[in-house]
């Protein structure tokens, strides 16, 4: 079996592409097919542990989960995790490879090229269709000669292309077909269809506008996607934190998340945001902090960056008095580590600085390893005091991904975790100070647990005098389901199995 293939490729970064791929992995699977993603290149501090423990970017484990199928390294063979100084880990097939800056990642693209090529060929004989996403923009033509995840992917391939747009941005028009003025050629006979993504408002006010880009490129619109609020998709692009609104109305429970320059895993925190009577904020500077109920510092993938500059901007100060009142402070990750009192990086793997004092809240010392430990886990609960007064024994699921190693001097260690498969390690997890309100813990996905995630909430109400209203249901494989619904009733889905070559099953 080889599948038949689409790509979707965007004018531009955060127009809608990991969205409308999820999407059309859900179409496809609800219309009986078989269905994979596939990126071949993704830059993000969002990342994933599949099944078998390697390392890809969350946007294809979502996308995965909206087709049905369990997320595998071939969905993502090259995952760049972005560092301080304008350099990146280099993820291969699941695992760190190099730290390397723009230039030396560029000169790599050979080697790259055949695992990119090898991942889509075995996807292909897995599966029925695979939809393939592009980066960026295939218009970069600075970067056309050493590309491997646009345009040279699609001729590969040999994929019907996709072009979206996002119109909340304006200069849709210019977007599209500039865009398709730069291509090669080659490149522009592969492009069918074009997508205006993002409408605001009366779609059939922009019919003109369909019938002039019509006109102009030669393509058909294949539809004008309107604008969503109320389909919760976990985002992967940092944009999405720069344009949130922080503005809701006041909630029993205030809790701050540091965005930290390099902040990672972010999706961390969405079922936080969709909990009734809590108000969740991102918050930079100590104006902003504020004094909320709880404060969280998440993962990062360059820790003593940014607890530098935490501390330049006087957070760290700032989240200190805090808990010194009593507020809890919860840290994932590099958060947890930046919680311990100290750092060390003596090879140098996570930053020039080969140590640093932590905040002093927990009895924690961090020392950096040259592996990185990617798990996904289950664990249980094993304090019950503090945050966890009301979970304790509480089951849970999430992962692990992290190039640090952590000792405890005192506390108690939170957690009880088993590492992949069912006879795999068994480990203790994170710390718990003497007051029970500071905890870290190495694990990712925490709050993705309903009961865990309301069990730390109404203690926090409980210690303001105050009561959560009931949480509301949430179930992530109906919001893909309501993501499909919404884009299929866009879209001119006729016009994209016809340029697929398959059959539709009738409906």
């Amino acid at each position: 079996m080889t599948a038949r293939v689409l790509m979707v490729q965007g004018t531009a970064s955060h127009v809608g592409k990991s969205v409308l791929v999820a999407a059309l992995c859900r179409i496809f699977r609800q219309d009986g097919f078989w269905a994979a993603p596939f990126k071949s290149q993704n830059m993000s501090l969002n990342s994933y542990v599949t099944p078998d423990g390697l390392e890809i970017g969350r946007a294809q484990a979502n996308q995965a989960q909206a087709a049905g199928v369990k997320p595998s390294v071939e969905m993502n063979p090259i995952l760049l995790k972005p560092e301080a100084d304008a350099r990146s880990q280099v993820v291969v097939m699941g695992k760190p490879m190099r730290t390397a800056g723009a230039r030396e990642y560029f000169d790599m693209h050979t080697h790259l090229w055949g695992v990119v090529t090898s991942a889509l060929d075995r996807l292909r004989q897995q599966y029925e269709v695979v939809v393939i996403e592009g980066a960026g923009s295939p218009a970069e033509v600075n970067l056309r000669a050493r590309e491997i995840v646009n345009m040279r992917v699609a001729r590969y391939a040999e994929s019907p292309v996709i072009l979206a747009s996002d119109i909340d941005r304006g200069g849709v028009f210019a977007s599209l077909i500039g865009t398709l003025d730069l291509l090669e050629p080659e490149e522009r006979a592969l492009v069918k269809g074009l997508i205006v993504n993002k409408f605001r408002g009366d779609a059939s006010l922009f019919d003109s506008g369909v019938s002039f880009l019509e006109e102009r490129t030669g393509l058909p619109v294949l539809g004008v996607v309107p604008f969503f609020k109320d389909i919760h998709i976990p985002e992967e692009d940092g944009v999405y934190l720069q344009e949130r609104r922080t503005d809701k109305p006041p909630a029993v429970l205030d809790i701050a998340v540091v965005r930290l320059p390099h902040i990672s895993n972010f999706d961390d925190f969405d079922p936080l945001a969709r909990e009734q009577g809590v108000r969740l904020r991102y918050v930079t500077s100590v104006k902003e902090l504020g004094d909320p109920d709880a404060v969280i510092i998440p993962g990062t993938k360059t820790t003593m960056a940014d607890l530098f500059w935490m501390r330049e901007r006087g957070l760290e100060s700032s989240i200190k008095r805090l808990a010194e009142r009593g507020k809890a402070v919860i840290g994932i990750c590099g958060g947890y580590q930046m919680l311990g009192r100290s750092l060390r990086d003596p090879l140098g793997v996570e930053s020039p600085e080969r140590e640093a004092e932590g905040m002093g809240l927990l009895p924690v010392d961090t020392g950096f390893t040259a592996s990185k430990d990617t798990y996904r886990i289950d664990g249980e609960v094993m304090e019950g005091r503090g945050l966890f007064a009301k979970a304790k024994g509480l089951a849970f699921q999430g992962y692990e991904i992290h190039m640090g190693q952590s000792s405890r001097a005192g506390g108690e260690p939170a957690m009880r975790l088993k590492r992949g498969s069912a006879r795999g390690e068994i480990v203790f997890d994170g710390c718990l100070d003497a007051s029970g309100r500071v905890m870290g813990t190495y694990v990712h996905g925490l709050f993705q647990n309903p009961r865990l995630r309301r069990a730390i909430l109404e203690q926090m109400a409980e210690w303001k005098g105050a009561a959560l209203p009931p949480s509301a249901d949430f179930e992530q494989d109906l919001e893909y389901d309501k993501l499909a619904d919404w884009v299929r009733s866009s879209l001119k889905m006729d016009l994209i199995y016809k340029m697929t070559g398959l059959a539709r099953a009738a409906i």
